[in-house]
């Protein structure tokens, strides 16, 4: 039971651009590999920038008569830009990235932060190791309920946390987990429901879970009273 990286699901056979690479060139690489950004790398597969169908649009808007429209709306960075020829000219640089150890959400709050459709997975040496797109991050929630049931009861309940078969039922619909039965203390319950709304394809986790202890008092006098707690120690 472990909760996927990034590592997981990113794709890892990148096609990518290098500094001299030309616009015509690159919208081949889009067509011809059905991707809407290529990565630009240098001759020691560093990462060096980012080339995106946007980037292409702003060349296209380049090739416009001076008094178009569209032409006059381009920030002079932007046009710049639009009148580049090859990929280091019109790449975005620096690129906002990801590492292969990241878990899936911190990608994901990158991704939401920075209004980002991917994310470039890069090692120390900031080599490019792989790519990860926002489709790639829904990749777990793909995982059946039969399978989620499985993950529960088999590596949650029985390996994990020892209880018994009969102690609590799960049902599993659409990803929505449920959880009714009883246990023994109720400490357990939280640790039980955070376990399961952990795992890859959980939506969500509702529990209706009883308990024979309340093992979660302070006040140790009164859990004694009730045989709950160690005994007094004797007095001599």
């Amino acid at each position: 039971m472990q909760h996927r990286a990034v590592q997981d699901v990113m794709t890892r056979d990148v096609v990518v651009a290098h500094r001299e690479t030309t616009f015509k060139e690159i919208a081949g690489l889009f067509h011809r590999n059905d991707v809407t950004a290529v990565p630009v790398v240098d001759d020691q597969d560093r990462l060096v920038g980012i080339v995106s169908e946007a980037d292409l649009i702003r060349k296209e808007a380049g090739l416009l008569e001076e008094d178009h429209p569209v032409l006059r709306r381009l920030h002079p960075h932007e046009r710049h830009r639009a009148e580049a020829e090859i990929a280091e000219e019109m790449m975005t640089s620096p690129v906002v990235t990801a590492r292969a150890g990241w878990t899936l959400a911190e990608a994901a709050r990158v991704m939401h932060r920075k209004k980002l459709k991917r994310l470039p997975v890069v090692d120390a040496e900031g080599r490019l190791t792989g790519i990860v797109s926002r489709s790639d991050l829904l990749r777990p929630f793909l995982q059946d309920d039969a399978s989620i049931l499985e993950e529960i009861t088999h590596d949650v309940l029985l390996n994990a946390l020892w209880l018994p078969a009969d102690a609590v039922e799960v049902t599993v619909d659409d990803g929505v987990v449920t959880l009714t039965g009883t246990v023994a203390r109720k400490s357990l319950i939280p640790v039980i429901e955070g376990m399961c709304r952990s795992l890859d394809g959980v939506v969500a986790v509702r529990q209706a879970l009883g308990f024979d202890v309340d093992d979660t008092r302070t006040d140790t006098t009164k859990s004694t009273e009730r045989g709950i707690g160690p005994p007094p120690a004797p007095h001599h």
